[in-house]
Protein backbone atom coordinates (compact mmCIF):
# COMPACT_ATOMS: atom_id res chain seq x y z
CA UNK A 1 0.00 0.00 0.00
CA UNK A 2 1.18 3.83 -1.11
CA UNK A 3 0.78 6.59 1.05
CA UNK A 4 0.62 10.12 -0.29
CA UNK A 5 1.56 13.22 2.22
CA UNK A 6 0.16 16.56 -0.16
CA UNK A 7 -0.24 20.31 1.03
CA UNK A 8 -0.73 23.48 -1.07
CA UNK A 9 3.05 24.26 -0.64
CA UNK A 10 4.90 21.58 -1.76
CA UNK A 11 4.58 18.28 -4.42
CA UNK A 12 3.21 15.64 -3.35
CA UNK A 13 5.33 12.82 -1.52
CA UNK A 14 4.29 9.14 -2.05
CA UNK A 15 6.00 6.56 0.06
CA UNK A 16 5.28 2.92 1.17
CA UNK A 17 3.07 2.44 3.76
CA UNK A 18 5.38 0.67 6.45
CA UNK A 19 7.70 3.87 5.57
CA UNK A 20 5.17 6.61 6.21
CA UNK A 21 3.67 4.83 8.70
CA UNK A 22 7.41 4.55 10.75
CA UNK A 23 7.80 8.54 9.84
CA UNK A 24 4.17 9.16 11.25
CA UNK A 25 4.93 8.02 14.44
CA UNK A 26 8.06 9.57 15.12
CA UNK A 27 6.22 12.83 14.40
CA UNK A 28 3.98 11.55 17.18
CA UNK A 29 1.14 11.27 14.86
CA UNK A 30 0.35 7.57 15.55
CA UNK A 31 -0.81 5.61 12.62
CA UNK A 32 -3.77 6.72 11.87
CA UNK A 33 -4.65 6.78 7.72
CA UNK A 34 -6.42 9.26 6.37
CA UNK A 35 -4.63 11.56 9.12
CA UNK A 36 -3.79 15.86 8.87
CA UNK A 37 -1.70 17.90 10.73
CA UNK A 38 -3.28 21.56 11.28
CA UNK A 39 -1.01 24.58 10.47
CA UNK A 40 -0.77 25.41 14.10
CA UNK A 41 0.69 21.93 14.53
CA UNK A 42 2.94 21.70 11.80
CA UNK A 43 6.60 23.19 13.69
CA UNK A 44 6.28 21.14 16.90
CA UNK A 45 5.39 18.05 14.55
CA UNK A 46 8.84 18.88 12.74
CA UNK A 47 10.67 19.76 15.21
CA UNK A 48 9.83 16.30 16.86
CA UNK A 49 10.57 14.19 13.39
CA UNK A 50 13.84 16.36 13.16
CA UNK A 51 15.04 15.79 16.83
CA UNK A 52 14.23 11.86 16.23
CA UNK A 53 15.94 11.29 12.87
CA UNK A 54 18.99 13.52 14.31
CA UNK A 55 19.42 10.54 17.24
CA UNK A 56 19.47 7.92 14.91
CA UNK A 57 21.50 9.54 11.97
CA UNK A 58 23.71 7.02 11.32
CA UNK A 59 21.47 4.19 12.15
CA UNK A 60 19.70 1.91 8.89
CA UNK A 61 16.01 2.91 9.00
CA UNK A 62 15.25 -1.10 9.78
CA UNK A 63 17.09 -1.14 12.96
CA UNK A 64 15.03 2.07 13.80
CA UNK A 65 11.66 0.29 12.92
CA UNK A 66 13.03 -3.51 13.55
CA UNK A 67 12.01 -4.45 10.49
CA UNK A 68 14.87 -6.24 8.60
CA UNK A 69 15.40 -7.91 5.00
CA UNK A 70 19.04 -8.80 4.44
CA UNK A 71 18.45 -8.82 0.35
CA UNK A 72 18.06 -5.22 0.71
CA UNK A 73 20.80 -1.88 0.64
CA UNK A 74 20.55 -0.42 4.03
CA UNK A 75 18.76 2.89 3.78
CA UNK A 76 19.01 5.72 6.85
CA UNK A 77 16.05 6.99 9.12
CA UNK A 78 17.80 10.42 7.45
CA UNK A 79 16.66 9.51 3.64
CA UNK A 80 13.67 8.01 4.32
CA UNK A 81 12.36 11.03 6.22
CA UNK A 82 13.98 13.83 4.45
CA UNK A 83 11.12 14.47 1.54
CA UNK A 84 8.48 15.00 4.73
CA UNK A 85 10.89 17.15 6.54
CA UNK A 86 11.08 19.38 3.30
CA UNK A 87 7.14 18.82 3.00
CA UNK A 88 6.96 20.19 6.38
CA UNK A 89 9.25 23.04 5.96
CA UNK A 90 7.32 24.31 3.20
CA UNK A 91 3.89 23.81 4.89
CA UNK A 92 5.14 25.62 8.02
CA UNK A 93 6.53 28.35 5.93
CA UNK A 94 3.13 28.90 4.16
CA UNK A 95 0.98 28.32 7.00
CA UNK A 96 -1.38 25.14 5.28
CA UNK A 97 -2.48 21.76 6.64
CA UNK A 98 -0.58 18.81 5.85
CA UNK A 99 -2.64 15.58 4.60
CA UNK A 100 -2.14 12.28 3.92
CA UNK A 101 -4.36 8.79 2.89
CA UNK A 102 -3.83 5.81 1.07
CA UNK A 103 -3.00 6.02 -2.87
CA UNK A 104 -4.01 3.83 -5.00
CA UNK A 105 -1.92 4.11 -7.89
CA UNK A 106 1.13 6.64 -8.98
CA UNK A 107 0.72 10.42 -10.19
CA UNK A 108 1.97 9.80 -13.60
CA UNK A 109 1.05 13.60 -14.11
CA UNK A 110 5.06 14.31 -14.45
Amino acid sequence: MLITFSCPASANITMLADTAIKILRLMGKGDGIPGAILAKDIPKALAQLETKVAANKHQPATEVSGITNDDEPQVTLTSQAFPIIQLLKAAAKKECDVIWDTSSQLDTNT
